[in-house]
């Protein structure tokens, strides 16, 4: 009976983990239809009683603007460049102050983001981060670097209910994601930790603040030329 147990979870292992390699390099090409955090998002608000309508327009790396690319590697991820998908200091120092008792971290890439926001559920639990991890790898395995980015920019959350660059662009702006400037990109950058809580287009003196720090670290990045490191880190 246990070597037959065994046998199945073996299969099932397999089975997932080719799955998983399929649905991954297809989306490589595929634009996203949607993602796990927005369901998890329509789900809660009906059992909440109070019904959203998801916003999100998938618009292609040409389509979005540069400032706010360079904006959010500058608040969320400035080695995304050269990393391959762990930043692995910064996951040390998080631990570390975390065991001190200190203000709870996180480390998160911008491509574990995109794996946890495209396929998987909001929790802590190891199980959970142990598959952010598998699909962390894949997707830095399979995509470059700009598909990763033009990924996470059509999947963020930018408000309740208000998904991906474009629909954060017109929501706090009026204006496409193309046309986004220096300030309005960083002041949507700024708002990323908690995106339902800050206003973009009405900042707080913390997030107005944020966005000027993440202004000074775009500059330091070099602005819109820093997206060629991109195009040398490209994947397969």
């Amino acid at each position: 009976m246990l070597s037959s147990i065994i046998r199945h979870v073996v299969r099932a292992l397999l089975w997932f983990a080719a799955g998983s390699i399929v649905l991954v390099l297809a989306l490589r090409w595929i634009p996203p239809p949607g993602t796990a955090l927005m369901v998890e998002r329509k789900v809660q608000s009906w059992l909440d009683g109070k019904p959203i309508d998801l916003q999100r327009d998938w618009e292609p790396w040409e389509r979005i603007s540069d400032e706010l690319k360079v904006a959010v590697i500058a608040g969320e991820d400035q080695k995304f460049a050269s990393h391959w998908g762990f930043d692995v200091p910064a996951i040390q120092a998080a631990l570390a102050n975390n065991e001190r008792g200190g203000r709870l971290r996180g480390a998160s890439t911008l491509t574990q983001q995109v794996a946890k926001n495209l396929f998987l559920w909001s929790d802590r639990s190891w199980f959970r981060k142990g598959l952010e991890a598998w699909f962390t790898a894949l997707i830095e395995l399979f995509w470059s670097k700009e598909r990763i980015l033009e990924v996470y920019l059509n999947s963020a959350e930018w408000g309740e209910g208000i998904f991906g660059a474009q629909a954060a662009a017109q929501h706090h702006f009026g204006i496409d994601a193309s046309r986004l400037s220096r300030q309005q990109a960083s002041q949507l950058a700024a708002v990323l930790p908690s995106p339902i809580k800050w206003s973009a287009n009405r900042p707080s003196a913390y997030v107005a603040n944020r966005a000027s720090w993440i202004r000074v670290q775009m500059r330091q990045l070099g602005g819109p030329e820093y997206l060629m490191q991109l195009e040398a880190a490209r994947g397969p």
